[in-house]
């Protein structure tokens, strides 16, 4: 993974570096997502419906309304969802508490697989819907080339979502990084005596392994012996 701490990122408060974040497999898959979520969208909202001779529209999917609804609903919320977790990536290394960051990959976790499983729901029913449309539905081919790019852009949607996803997961397993929070104990150092040898003279006098606790030497000195008196 990319960076180094709690779940993939640095520590917290740490100068953000636009030029990595944008180099980063995450962001990248992110701005694709965004990019083919705005081309579905935008495909079937301007060119999904035609008009055939009379004032209601129809959509190009098979005059199956719901088709064109679905793809417009996954292109507008993917548009959405990119633009939030983009910030969140921008932010997330600002997140100081571990429990923040967790939930936050949780999230991702969660959304983006969902969203992968939404897409290819769309994919499969707009390419299914389209194999149905019969030409004379579409006069002077209208709206074929918005329904093929929908279509195409959808199955591009997978694989960069299932990317998405793939990346919250490993980032969720790096969990917290325990050098950060490595002690001296867990080395192997070698523990310190309680009561260091005495110099004198610039010389280390050894030591017994074993030494009286303090201020018990005055304690044992030897009682005074009663001679009786003699008459």
């Amino acid at each position: 993974m990319d960076g180094v701490g709690s779940f993939g990122a640095g520590l917290a408060g740490a100068a953000f570096d636009p030029v990595s974040f944008i180099k980063q497999p995450t962001t990248i898959l992110r701005v694709l997502s965004w990019v083919f979520s705005l081309v579905v969208f935008a495909s079937i909202v301007n060119e999904g419906y035609v008009n055939l001779g009379s004032e209601r529209l129809h959509c190009v999917f098979n005059k199956n309304a719901d088709a064109c609804n679905y793809g417009v609903f996954c292109g507008l919320v993917g548009l959405l969802l990119c633009s939030f977790f983009f910030l969140l990536d921008v932010k997330f290394q600002q997140i100081s508490s571990i429990k923040d960051r967790k939930k936050a990959v949780m999230l991702e976790v969660g959304v983006s697989g969902f969203w992968t499983f939404l897409w290819f729901v769309s994919f499969c029913f707009l390419a299914n819907q389209w194999s149905r449309t019969a030409p004379e539905d579409l006069p002077l081919n209208q709206g074929a080339d918005a329904a093929r790019a929908s279509i195409a852009f959808s199955f591009f949607s997978i694989l960069t979502w299932a990317g998405l996803t793939v990346r919250a997961v490993q980032k969720y397993l790096l969990g917290t990084d325990m050098t950060l929070f490595t002690t001296d104990h867990l080395d192997g150092v070698a523990p310190v005596t309680p009561y260091p040898p005495t110099t004198t003279g610039g010389t280390i006098e050894p030591s017994d392994n074993y030494q009286s606790p303090p201020f018990t030497e005055g304690l044992e000195a030897p009682a005074p012996t009663y001679q009786v008196p003699i008459y």
